[in-house]
């Protein structure tokens, strides 16, 4: 037992301490102070239902329960909400041993990547070990003290398994002082084996009082600042990179004035979509793979890049091959130093927005060099109405003009489906999306100034976080006159629906738009591109007489390249789907039918679920750029030397910037 200064204990199982604790913790940023974790998300199994079951239906009134349907879903619901949250809250999610805890390491993962505070309590195997191998135990010869949560160690900035009830003293704080620390959040695992959550201890009463912790911004140094800021100055054609740590900062209006100010052209990543809040000359949207094609020609010709906020993953800078100008130099402001550094860059480490602020102070009297504002502004004008038209749904796309096209139901194209949300969209609105085409097509296309937010989540590119992820927004922005929609395709909704279950049992208002364009054809479209043979990416039966089932017998034969996943598009009722899971349904076709669904939706109070047809392979313009994916060297049926030849003239852009 140990003892607090009052001397004072309280009896409880570790798993009623740990749910007194958790509902106890406040997070305070810029002297708001709010709960840290409002609520807990779960699955019960045999690894934590007498454990911390029992402690959340004893204490439902001090951390309400959700109760989910798949885990990983649930792990990203709590993910989005923090996001949305800037990182000033989560939400916690339990889950019973083996495949249940597992389950959570791609949210674990997703949210250690994009330094967002994740908190989970995964059930583990009995410490005491006198039961024998218990079910879903990994039960390995050599290593008997390793279980199947390990494998959270590598995805998660925090792990700890609870092997005694006292261990949670200095478990939970140093849990806590993670996730409120911006340069080192992410997944914070407690693992809690079975037999351990119902084990009683004598805590110090003092453990369970309410505690604050302060989620602190990094004052800049001002030496740092002014080396940044002299850069600028001795530039001729700088260019800005703005990523995610400008949102979590609210510094979105500091950085928008600063371009305002200056004139400095401001280019966004994915985690940085809605970085600038107002359209002007400085603002020259996304850049990178998914990017506009005439910000990367700014970027290729570029002699000052200043990365903020962002960790400039492949995306970003096209696998290295963006900054083409042979003088560019780079300059940063970042909270995490591993970042700042990228490329080289003389770094201010301080949170962005006291950063941004310092060094709009030192640009005070500072305008970029009209032949270079000319030029970002040329560029703008070049872009602008190409984006518009790919976004015109009044523009008939001409089927008959392109036989190579599959023939479909669809009318519009994902870009013109895209325009018709854009038109719909109103301040306060978000649109989350996370992989695929859509994230691709928001960040290259989407105008989130005006208030109104774009929610990418592409440093993990996860399929299946959109839709809980959209939960978990709602949830930080219950604002009713707000819209929260996921927009997936049907690749990604097939693969994970069934929270639509969870926002009709909790009555979570949010909406679901689907392109149904028939399979995974973002990765067809690379595909084609590496290879010029498609395989295995659209929703197609399998062709030619047979099935699966003796495929192996087949092998051989010279019929079996005949029977490949090329016949018709599957048949698959989306609506169905999402009406038999407690959605309202909507299949709109044309232009005037989708924004009525949109508009009669609206207000729904339950999940919304609208299948849009899209035609396959009608992209938006190219961003332009190369990415490093490499063609197969040698190909029995296809000739790659085209390919590899393309790809070679890629590897020869590559630089190094150090």
């Amino acid at each position: 037992m140990v003892q607090g200064h009052s001397g004072k204990t309280v009896r409880l199982t570790v798993a009623q301490a740990i749910v007194r604790y958790v509902a106890a913790q406040h997070s305070v940023a810029d002297g708001e102070r709010r709960r840290f974790v409002p609520a807990a998300l779960g699955i019960f199994g045999h690894g934590n239902v007498a454990g911390l079951g029992q402690a959340l239906a004893e204490h439902a009134d001090r951390l309400p329960f959700v109760q989910g349907r798949n885990e990983q879903a649930l792990g990203h619901m709590a993910t989005g909400f923090a996001k949305a949250s800037k990182r000033r809250q989560t939400l916690a999610v339990t889950a019973s041993i083996g495949p249940g805890s597992t389950n959570l390491v791609t949210a674990a993962a997703l949210a250690t990547v994009n330094r967002i505070p994740l908190l989970l309590f995964p059930g583990d195997t009995y410490a005491t070990r006198r039961q024998g191998p218990v079910l879903q135990q990994l039960d390995l010869p050599g290593t008997p003290d390793v279980t199947a949560n390990d494998t959270f160690r590598p995805v998660s900035r925090f792990f700890d398994r609870i092997n005694r009830p006292e261990q949670l003293l200095t478990a939970l704080p140093q849990a806590f002082r993670v996730l409120a620390n911006p340069e080192e959040t992410g997944a914070v695992v407690i693992s809690l084996p079975q037999d351990v959550q119902s084990h009683a201890y004598d805590f110090p009463v003092e453990f369970f009082e309410e505690r604050d912790w302060t989620i602190r911004r990094r004052v800049p140094d001002a030496t740092e600042v002014a080396q940044v800021a002299e850069l600028i100055k001795n530039a001729e054609r700088p260019l800005v990179i703005a990523g995610g740590g400008i949102i979590y900062s609210d510094a979105q209006q500091t950085l928008t004035d600063l371009g305002k100010q200056t004139l400095l052209p401001i280019a966004e990543t994915f985690a940085g979509k809605g970085a600038v809040t107002e359209d002007g000359p400085w603002s020259v949207f996304g850049i990178g793979l998914e990017g506009s094609p005439t910000t990367n020609r700014l970027a290729e010709r570029a002699d000052l890049i200043v990365h903020i906020g962002t960790r400039l993953t492949d995306f970003a800078t096209a696998s290295q091959s963006l900054f083409a100008n042979p003088d560019v130099r780079f300059a940063s402001i970042n909270v995490v130093e591993h970042d700042a550094v990228k490329q080289g860059a003389t770094a201010a480490i301080a949170d962005a927005r006291l950063a941004l602020e310092a060094l709009a102070a030192e640009l005070a009297d500072y305008r970029v060099p009209a032949e270079w504002a000319a030029e970002v502004e040329a560029a703008r004008a070049e872009w602008l109405p190409a984006r518009d038209a790919a976004l015109d749904p009044s523009r008939l796309f001409p089927k008959d003009q392109h036989p190579e096209l599959p023939d479909t139901d669809a009318v519009l194209t994902q870009g013109q489906l895209i325009g018709l949300m854009q038109q719909h969209a109103r301040p306060g609105d978000t649109i989350v999306a996370a992989a695929g085409g859509p994230p691709g097509d928001l960040q290259k296309v989407w105008d989130a100034t005006g208030g109104r937010h774009a929610h990418l989540e592409f440093g993990f590119s996860c399929m299946g976080y959109e839709l809980p992820a959209a939960m978990g927004v709602r949830v930080a922005d219950p604002d009713p006159s707000h819209r929260v929609t996921a927009f997936v395709g049907d690749g990604t909704f097939v693969m994970m629906p069934t929270e639509i279950v969870t926002a009709a049992q909790e009555g979570i208002p949010f909406t679901v738009v689907i392109s149904e364009n028939h399979g995974y054809q973002v990765i067809r479209r690379l595909q084609m591109w590496r290879t010029g043979e498609h395989f295995g990416n659209e929703f197609r039966y399998r062709e030619g007489e047979g099935s699966l089932a003796g495929a192996v017998e087949r092998a051989e034969s010279a019929a079996a390249r005949e029977n490949r996943l090329e016949g018709d598009y599957l048949r698959i009722d989306l609506g169905q789907i999402a009406a038999g899971l407690g959605a309202e349904v909507r299949r709109p076709t044309t232009a005037d039918e989708v924004r009525a669904a949109l508009d009669e939706t609206r207000d729904a109070r339950g999940p919304v679920v609208i299948v849009v047809p899209t035609i396959p392979h009608a992209d938006l313009p190219s961003s332009e750029v190369w990415w490093d994916v490499s063609p197969a060297e040698v190909w029995e049926h296809v000739d790659t030397s085209e390919k590899l030849a393309e790809y070679g003239e890629g590897l020869a852009m590559q630089r190094w910037h150090g």
